[in-house]
């Protein structure tokens, strides 16, 4: 069973209520409302975990639409992450989430219960070591104890994807299945020598690792081609600069995230959603810098998911 955090309700902006209100009545009924008008809609935002991005980008966001859209109880719901998340607001246990791009099947159906409202950001890979340690390489991973990931997390399919072309698959690597948290308890007590985690700038929970203790991020950016020419071009390489987390800067595997909707929802309701993703920057942004580095003209990138009808009309309106 999720956890769920619900964020407190308040009263919508001046500025939009009128024009948000009627939206609201209109994807209410469109959504079968019509018997109890004073029932809220439910807003699921199926995140990940608590100290790292989609978690914090989440509760601002529930925060942003609770605030400014009448008739909406949005709340966020902790998850493994990415391909849990694909899978909740699929099965409609779920009308919003967060998903790397390459945990998305390479070429959709036509029939996809899931489109996207807008790619938000990009995550990138961290292998995260103690300093001083051993593992100085991703080679020299071989025959220890790493943690690729939580089952249903994008960090385990990242991460196992870059073992297979770096030829440490199968048991070449002692494989522990640990979200980010355990993770990084299991590094500080010695239980692993090592893990992975794929999130944006700067992740908290790593954050707070090297506040506490001697701290490496392995550079990972001489796997990036290879990813690349095995599993398509969605990766990319960037850095991670000494200011993020005190460390010696390296490069690294990124790979883009997209907040995914439910597709059977209203087109008015989730142009609404669009409009504050975009207008509500600076606040989001606020929550974590990750969630402050979108941007129209960026947003629209997809692929291989198309737009939600609604989003594809509000990004047609602000002609970015």
């Amino acid at each position: 069973m999720h956890r769920v955090s619900r964020t407190s309700s308040g009263r919508a902006g001046p500025r939009r209520a009128g024009a948000a209100a009627l939206v609201l009545v209109v994807a209410l009924a469109a959504a079968g409302c019509r018997d109890d008008p004073a029932e809220p809609m439910p807003i699921r935002i199926a995140t990940g975990s608590p100290t790292a991005v989609y978690y914090a980008f989440g509760q601002s966001l529930a925060t942003i639409l609770n605030r400014e859209l009448p008739g909406v109880r949005a709340s966020v719901v902790i998850t493994a992450a990415s391909a849990e998340n694909v899978r909740l607001v699929g099965s409609g246990a779920a009308e919003l989430g967060f998903t790397q791009a390459d945990v998305l099947p390479s070429s959709p159906t036509q029939s996809s219960s899931v489109d996207a409202v807008a790619r938000v950001y990009d995550d990138q890979l961290h292998l995260v070591t103690t300093d001083g340690g051993p593992v100085r390489t991703v080679g020299d991973l071989r025959g220890r104890r790493v943690s690729v990931g939580a089952p249903g997390s994008g960090t385990e399919i990242t991460a196992t994807r870059l073992l297979d072309v770096a030829r440490l698959g199968g048991d070449a690597v002692r494989r522990e299945r640990l979200g980010l948290d355990d993770s990084v308890q299991a590094l500080r007590t010695g239980h692993i020598d090592a893990f992975f985690f794929s999130g944006g700038l700067p992740v908290r929970g790593i954050e707070e690792l090297a506040g506490r203790s001697a701290t490496r991020v392995v550079d990972l950016g001489e796997w990036t081609e290879p990813l690349r020419a095995r599993y398509g071009q969605v990766y990319v390489s960037r850095d991670i600069p000494r200011s993020v987390y005190g460390m010696n800067p390296v490069t690294t595997v990124a790979d883009p995230n997209y907040l995914i909707v439910r597709a059977s929802l209203p087109e008015p309701l989730v142009r609404e959603v669009t409009r504050l993703l975009m207008e509500r920057r600076a606040e989001l942004g606020a929550a974590h810098p990750a969630a402050g580095r979108m941007s129209p003209r960026s947003a629209i990138a997809t692929a291989p998911l198309p737009l939600h009808p609604g989003a594809a009309a509000w990004y047609r309106a602000a002609k970015p």
